[in-house]
């Protein structure tokens, strides 16, 4: 119970909160989780990541919505990720940025039958829209029509256009599954299938790994991939029970530091910076992040019972 009880003396409301509802079980409605989302929603590091709004509500510089991460785009997933209370109309003209982006009317190109598009951007606005609660049916039924539409046989999606490339794509498949587990369950089910045939993380042909980065951990994700994220995406579309989890939650398990945390192993970074700090990085210092969410996993995998 030691890391548990670190993780519930967090700094970090979201932390607190994650461990409550996601690891001890506690209700996601009740009162405790109702106050510690409103200390999210007070907290610095949403108070950082909205202070770039301007007096109509809107994120302008920088003036892309997907700038990485300082974009409304961005800024929205990182609420979202950090349990931000649902329903503030105050985010509304974020929302409204985001929508005007990713509704627009654009072709999507087909090779060898397959829509090639990165659908990760829709994907993700569903989620983390949804999670919010700002998203109307009306935009909900379009977003979810547009990611079905563009579904690739093996039931992922992918950007490349090489007409060579006739698999999925881990890295455009996790966000759009998630942002479908709460819209279209089948076609989240369909998408699941991406990952667990290669049992989220090795080759179906050799057993090798798809990449070394699928067995590092990492957080933020952003719009890459890692087992640990694919674990989280498994427990959100149901199947984290499927026995084709099993290897990847050896992985998690594995990983394990001494004092009962999980290390942030590598984080993804870009010249413009994310505008929050998320914790150390390294092999062998835990990241509370981390292992909010692996305990998380565990718990919902039937391994780790507090």
């Amino acid at each position: 119970m030691s890391i548990v009880d670190a993780l519930l003396r967090s700094e970090e409301p979201t932390i607190r909160w994650k461990v409550r509802t996601r690891v001890l079980g506690e209700a996601t409605d009740g009162p405790t989780a109702r106050k510690l989302r409103e200390a999210i929603r007070q907290s610095p590091r949403v108070r950082r990541l909205l202070a770039a709004r301007d007096a109509d509500g809107r994120i302008t510089n920088p003036k892309q919505v997907y700038a990485k991460w300082h974009g409304a785009h961005w800024v929205l997933a990182a609420l979202a990720d950090l349990g931000y209370p649902p329903g503030d109309e105050s985010l509304y003209p974020l929302r409204d940025q985001v929508l005007r982006r990713w509704l627009r009317d654009v072709e999507v190109p087909q090779v060898q039958g397959r829509y090639r598009h990165c659908a990760s951007q829709q994907g993700n606005a569903l989620r983390y829209l949804t999670a919010l609660g700002i998203l109307d049916g009306g935009d909900a039924r379009t977003l979810t029509e547009r990611l079905v539409r563009w579904q690739w046989p093996d039931g992922g999606w992918n950007c490349d256009r090489n007409p060579t490339a006739q698999t999925s794509s881990f890295m455009e498949t996790l966000l759009p599954m998630r942002g479908l587990a709460r819209h279209d369950r089948a076609a989240a089910t369909r998408a699941a299938e991406v990952f667990l045939l290669r049992r989220l993380a090795w080759r179906r042909a050799d057993g090798a790994l798809v990449h070394p980065d699928f067995a590092r951990l990492h957080h933020p994700l952003y719009w890459h991939y890692d087992a640990l994220g694919g674990l989280v995406g498994m427990v959100e579309a149901g199947t984290i029970g499927d026995p084709r989890c099993a290897d990847a939650l050896d992985l998690l398990e594995s990983k394990r530091l001494p004092d009962g945390g999980w290390p942030a192993e590598k984080a993804f970074t870009t010249k413009a910076g994310d505008p929050l700090d998320w914790g150390p990085t390294g092999t062998g210092r835990a990241n509370e992040w981390v292992t909010a969410d692996a305990l998380a996993v565990l718990a919902a995998a039937g391994r780790f019972r507090p």
